[in-house]
């Protein structure tokens, strides 16, 4: 449990000073004297309980004291929600290299699959774009929750020359920071933004994903990456068998700098799990819940019970 206001614990001191000074006050008080030819006799039938009865009134006040200022101080605790909004960029690598069948039956048709069951499965309220990369970034899709709009774009990707991983992190990463702007201009916004990046490879072309991932970091974007394909995949371009391995280093290295996760595929199970995986990451959130009402019923239940006490206990004349 946490504290709000914490400094206003230290009333809590006035509290103790009450209940010290009253402690005090019932030692040197001095009992009312009672005339009877047989005090033990009184003594022995008169119930135990009842000379409680004033210190039971007198506890109950100090907690009700003690928990009013508690609930001053503004008590909270941190629960786990499942998110229920949230911005998210796929940022999905086209380069040739994506035309190898070590993902069956190819890398970019199993990629655009576990994509779309990743959209379709999110939660209504997430807002979703998309931009691929090949020689340079494209962007698909500004973030939206129009489903049929992000399926449509998935669908139509195809491979194409060149890498720039790094200019496709950092056009996604511009993505959410323009949508970010355009949120906090109309209010206060925290929504919770992040960067899905799916690749085989480092940029052979553009800036370097090093480079893009500093400016994620920057931004105070998570980015979590997904190093696809076999280590030893070939494609044939123009006749000639070429090497299409995936490079896991350099692709981890992105969500380390951003403080997202990096994750591994080589097949199309593995990549569905991936995807599932971070679904799951982003919904997981955390929420301060604060506790001043319950802190308040429970101090004014005391306060009633020591009132309550105080009139039924308190001698009265008659």
């Amino acid at each position: 449990m946490t504290f709000l206001a914490p400094s206003r614990l230290l009333l809590l001191a006035l509290v103790v000073a009450l209940a010290v000074a009253a402690v005090a006050v019932g030692r040197f008080r001095r009992p009312p004297a009672v005339r009877h030819p047989d005090v033990g006799l009184l003594d022995s039938v008169s119930p135990r309980w009842w000379r409680w009865r004033r210190h039971l009134v007198a506890g109950a006040l100090v907690a009700s004291l003690a928990g009013m200022v508690v609930g001053l101080a503004r008590p909270a605790r941190t629960v786990e929600v499942e998110r229920s909004e949230a911005v998210v960029v796929l940022a999905i690598d086209v380069s040739r290299s994506m035309g190898a069948t070590d993902v069956a039956p190819d890398r970019l048709t199993a990629a655009q699959e576990a994509a779309a069951d990743f959209v379709a499965d999110a939660p209504p309220g997430y807002r979703i774009g998309l931009v691929t990369f090949d020689t340079e970034s494209h962007t698909l899709a500004s973030p939206t929750t129009d489903r049929a709009e992000l399926l449509e774009a998935i669908s139509s990707l195809e491979v194409a020359d060149g890498t720039a991983a790094g200019d496709g992190l950092a056009t996604a990463v511009d993505v959410l920071e323009a949508d970010a702007a355009s949120a906090t201009e109309a209010a206060d916004d925290d929504t919770y933004r992040a960067v899905i990046l799916l690749a085989d490879g480092d940029s052979s072309v553009g800036v370097t994903l090093d480079e893009a991932a500093a400016s994620a970091a920057e931004a105070e974007i998570p980015v979590f990456t997904i190093a696809y394909g076999t280590a030893d995949a070939e494609i044939v371009v123009d006749g000639q068998t070429m090497a299409a391995g995936a490079d896991p280093v350099a692709i981890a290295a992105v969500a380390e700098a951003t403080g997202g996760i990096d994750y591994t595929a080589s097949t199309s199970a593995e990549l569905d799990d991936v995807y599932d995986r971070i679904g799951t990451t982003i919904a997981a959130a955390t929420e301060t819940q604060e506790m001043t009402v319950a802190f308040g019923a429970v101090a004014a239940v005391l306060l009633a019970l020591a009132v309550i006490g105080s009139l039924l206990w308190t001698p009265r004349l008659t």
